[in-house]
């Protein structure tokens, strides 16, 4: 089930957020777990549109949304290459009809072939100046 997010699923959201990047060896650990949470709960959900995917009641993925921009797919990593990304993204893809950009990291190769066989077009590439972990990272594109 995808839903809308509320400040209630804050720290189901900060648990996935944190599961997924803890399997990304290559970033830098810049903030602690409550710190984190913190983050989520003041900052992601006041800010963007965040929806969550639930399996048997246990949020296991979410998507944000602030603009033109998806900011934020994670999915635990229980619920990787299950079908719930595609889910997730297919429901963003129809809250922005115009069409979406993203960042991922150039590292990120799973991601990468994640967002292009969903129509994601690679922009430009970048050395990773304009992101707090300071890694490369790739700009996409998705137009209708």
């Amino acid at each position: 089930m995808i839903r809308r997010a509320g400040i209630g699923d804050a720290e189901g959201i900060a648990e996935v957020f944190l599961a997924a990047r803890a399997g990304m060896t290559y970033l830098p650990r810049l903030h602690g777990d409550e710190e984190t949470r913190a983050w989520i709960a003041g900052v992601v959900l006041p800010s963007s549109q965040v929806w969550v995917a639930e399996l048997r009641g246990r949020i296991v993925g979410f998507a944000a949304l602030r603009g033109q921009w998806l900011d934020h797919l994670y999915l635990a990593p229980t619920a990787q290459n299950g079908g719930v990304g595609s889910a997730l993204l297919d429901h963003v893809k129809k809250a922005r009809p115009r069409g979406l950009d993203l960042r991922v990291f150039q590292r990120n190769t799973g991601a990468r072939r994640f967002y292009e066989r969903h129509g994601f077009a690679l922009v430009a590439q970048d050395d990773g100046s304009g992101n707090e972990e300071n890694l490369p990272d790739a700009h996409y594109r998705l137009r209708p």
